[in-house]
């Protein structure tokens, strides 16, 4: 393009220029957009069909599953889409719109599990004052809160990056909009940018975690107070899945945007993304699912194959 000319569309790179790896990949990917889908939305449906799991704890697991279906419908379907037509051109605006919804589900899921950590933190240190704290007024303020604080970041994000001059190549290495490929292709200055993405996202990052390692903190000191060893795991036990999506999702975010560019690789960036926008929301309703006995029972009652006394 020539030289001052604004962008006005992009062209996805894609995870490959092999044409042998097209169709397996869009198979691939397909298979994981599916099982993401059902998965999510399938818990949603069954902790809103389950009285038995009108409590917090469900509560705000519904909110997760919906926010893994947000941001992976962000990205999954567009990169489906390129493997499927070869046409990976995606216009200005709409670019915009991807990196905001990714950005917003994303960060809205990271406020959600420093809430499911507080949750478990009363239900497993504070037993007898559970019902009274986690009302369901403080539920959805707990809730709203976390989307209205994703939703706002998202937003400072996009409108800083796109405030940005792209006047050179359209080509984003990349599979979707992402902030990094963004900035690496900006002909204008973007220390500044580097710097809100570094001191915002580090900030609430390390907000979080503290809020999470907190609470995980009293929960074992509560589990270790108590006596019988059946107590101390069925204590650890319902924490067991939250611990296990926190260590994935804060590992991949930390390493995609806590370091400087310079220290990018974009393909090293392509697996993890991949992992973070794919696999994570594919992984989260399976990793509750498995290791929880009441989502067990509700899904056998809801399909029938266990009689409902």
């Amino acid at each position: 393009m020539e030289n001052g000319s604004e962008v006005n569309e992009f062209i996805l790179g894609g995870l490959t220029d092999a044409p042998e790896l097209q169709v397996p990949l869009f198979i691939m990917f397909t298979i994981i957009y599916l099982i993401t889908l059902v998965g999510n939305l399938g818990m949603v449906a069954l902790i809103s069909w389950d009285s038995h799991l009108h409590t917090p704890m469900y509560f705000f697991l519904s909110n997760l599953s919906l926010v893994d279906f947000g941001y992976s419908s962000a990205v999954t379907p567009k990169v489906m889409a390129g493997f499927f037509t070869r046409n990976k051109v995606i216009s200005y605006n709409g670019c915009a719109a991807q990196m905001f919804f990714f950005m917003a589900f994303a960060s809205a899921e990271s406020y959600l599990l420093a809430v499911m950590a507080y949750d478990r933190q009363e239900a497993v240190c504070k037993p007898l004052h559970y019902t009274t704290t986690m009302t369901s007024s403080m539920c959805a303020a707990l809730a709203i809160g976390s989307y209205v604080c994703g939703f706002l970041q998202s937003c400072i994000h996009t409108s800083c990056t796109f405030s940005l001059s792209f006047c050179g190549s359209n080509v984003i290495h990349h599979f979707f909009c992402d902030i990094p490929p963004l900035l690496a292709l900006s002909c204008s200055d973007i220390h500044l940018n580097e710097l809100v993405v570094f001191l915002l996202g580090g900030i609430t990052i390390f907000f979080i975690l503290l809020v999470i390692l907190t609470s995980y903190l009293f929960i074992f000191i509560t589990i270790l107070r108590i006596r019988s060893a059946e107590g101390r795991w069925k204590a650890f036990s319902t924490c067991a899945s939250h611990l296990t999506t926190v260590s994935i999702f804060f590992g991949t975010i930390i390493f995609m945007y806590l370091q400087p560019s310079s220290s990018h690789s974009m393909d090293t960036d392509k697996m993890a993304s991949v992992f973070y926008t794919m696999i994570i929301p594919m992984l989260n309703p399976l990793v509750y699912s498995l290791r929880n006995k009441d989502v067990k029972n509700a899904f056998k009652k809801a399909t029938g194959l266990q009689s409902i006394h």
